[in-house]
C-alpha cells in the first residue's frame, strides 16, 4: 500500500528529483565553474575541511546502509536506524550539504552561497519527502516510530539506545570511488 505521505504533491516532485539526483549537482556546480571567484589558501582550507567532513559523514552512512544508497528505485529491504542514522534520518544528504558548501567556498564565489543553500534546501526537502513516504509505505509503524524520535536534518544524540548493526567500510569506500573521482576532477 502506498501511504498518503508518498502520494503528496511534494513527494511526487521529489520522486522525479530522486531519480535524477546524481545529475542535479552539475547545475549547482556550473555557476562556480563558469564564474570563478577570488580564492585564497584560507578558503581552500575551509572548503577542504567541509568536503572531508561531508565525505566522512557519507562514508559512515554508506558503511551502515550499504550500497543501496546509490539506488534509484523505491525498493528498500531494511530500515537502517543505527550508527549515524540514529543521530539524523538523512546523514548522506547532510554530508552532501557540507560538500556543496565546501566547493562553493573553494571557488570563491561567495555571493552564490545563499543561492546554493536555498537550492540545496528545496531540492533535498522534496527528495526527502518522497523517501519518507516510501519508507512509511514499506515499514509503516516501525518507520513512524523512528521518524518521531530522530531529527530529519540537525543531528542530535539518539533518544533511545541505538540498535547494533553491521558496518561495511570496504563496500562504503568502493561505493564512493566515483564520488572521489568527481572531487578530483572538480578540484583540479
Amino acid at each position: 500500500m502506498i501511504s498518503p505521505t508518498e502520494q503528496a504533491p511534494a513527494a511526487r516532485i521529489g520522486a522525479v528529483l530522486f531519480r535524477h539526483r546524481g545529475w542535479l549537482p552539475l547545475l549547482f556546480l556550473g555557476i562556480p565553474l563558469v564564474m570563478p571567484g577570488s580564492t585564497s589558501p584560507f578558503r581552500w582550507e575551509i572548503g577542504l575541511a567541509l568536503i572531508v567532513a561531508g565525505e566522512a559523514i557519507r562514508l559512515a552512512g554508506v558503511a551502515a546502509a550499504g550500497t543501496v544508497t546509490r539506488r534509484r528505485s523505491r525498493n528498500v529491504e531494511r530500515l537502517v536506524t543505527y550508527g549515524i542514522f540514529a543521530w539524523a534520518r538523512n546523514p548522506l544528504y547532510i554530508g552532501n550539504f557540507l560538500i556543496w558548501m565546501g566547493f562553493v567556498t573553494i571557488s570563491g564565489v561567495l555571493w552564490f552561497l545563499p543561492f546554493a543553500v536555498l537550492l540545496f534546501a528545496v531540492e533535498y526537502e522534496l527528495i526527502v519527502r518522497y523517501e519518507e513516504g516510501v519508507l512509511e509505505s514499506i515499514f509503516g509503524r516501525e518507520y513512524l516510530d523512528y521518524k518521531s524520535c530522530t531529527p530529519r536534518w540537525i543531528p542530535r544524540p539518539p533518544k533511545y539506545e541505538s540498535p547494533a548493526g553491521d558496518y561495511h567500510w570496504g563496500e562504503a569506500f568502493k561505493s564512493e570511488i566515483s564520488t572521489f573521482l568527481q572531487y578530483a576532477v572538480l578540484l583540479l
